[in-house]
């Protein structure tokens, strides 16, 4: 980062951090950027500690999830809470959000299931992403690309996106990734 060191009290990066190429690498430019005692906080895109690499449907999902949403290589969260340490900072808090109780998950908005539904306004999200909307979304983008009034590859992204939700809902019900984990640390006085 362009900062002098120690420019900075406190640093906060929410679903920010995972795109890096490396997460050590990262939160160390942050760790520079701190002053002595200073705090991190970061809300976190991790696989879960449940997700096996060398189990094919699992590494797909978090494949997909890393294209559709910009992602080099996401880590589990023990890499994750080491790759803080290893930057440096002492861990003071850390938890997986996504495993408190909650009566609707966090990825309702991604899953169109209508039983999720809590207001009118929200009922035309979820219509619009379950699978018929999507279809209808994407129709509408392929005819808005051969007529020249929505720029090329726009279906494309949509339906890399839409996988990736798709792997995103997969991965919070099987409990194999997390976009809600949250660690705080310090940077240690001299």
């Amino acid at each position: 980062m362009s900062f002098p060191p120690e420019s900075f009290d406190a640093v906060y990066a929410i679903e920010a951090t995972v795109h890096a190429p490396s997460l050590k690498g990262v939160y160390h430019e942050i760790y520079k950027a701190l002053r002595p005692g200073g705090t991190f906080g970061v809300y976190e895109w991790l696989m879960t500690d449940n997700y096996d690499n060398n189990d094919p449907k699992h590494r797909e999902l978090r494949l997909d999830i890393e294209e559709g949403d910009g992602i080099s290589n996401m880590v589990t969260i023990s890499e994750g809470l080491q790759a803080i340490k290893d930057a440096g900072f002492e861990l003071e808090y850390h938890e997986n959000l996504a495993e408190r109780e909650d009566a609707i998950p966090w990825y309702y908005p991604l899953a169109g299931e209508l039983k999720n539904v809590s207001s009118f306004w929200d009922l035309f999200t979820m219509l619009r992403i379950t699978r018929g909307g999507r279809t209808l979304v994407h129709n509408a983008l392929h005819v808005g690309e051969k007529l020249g009034i929505i720029p090329p590859g726009t279906k494309k992204i949509s339906e890399s996106m839409s996988k990736a939700a798709d792997a995103l809902v997969a991965g919070g019900k099987a409990q194999l990734f997390t976009p809600m984990y949250l660690m705080i640390a310090k940077k240690p006085l001299r």
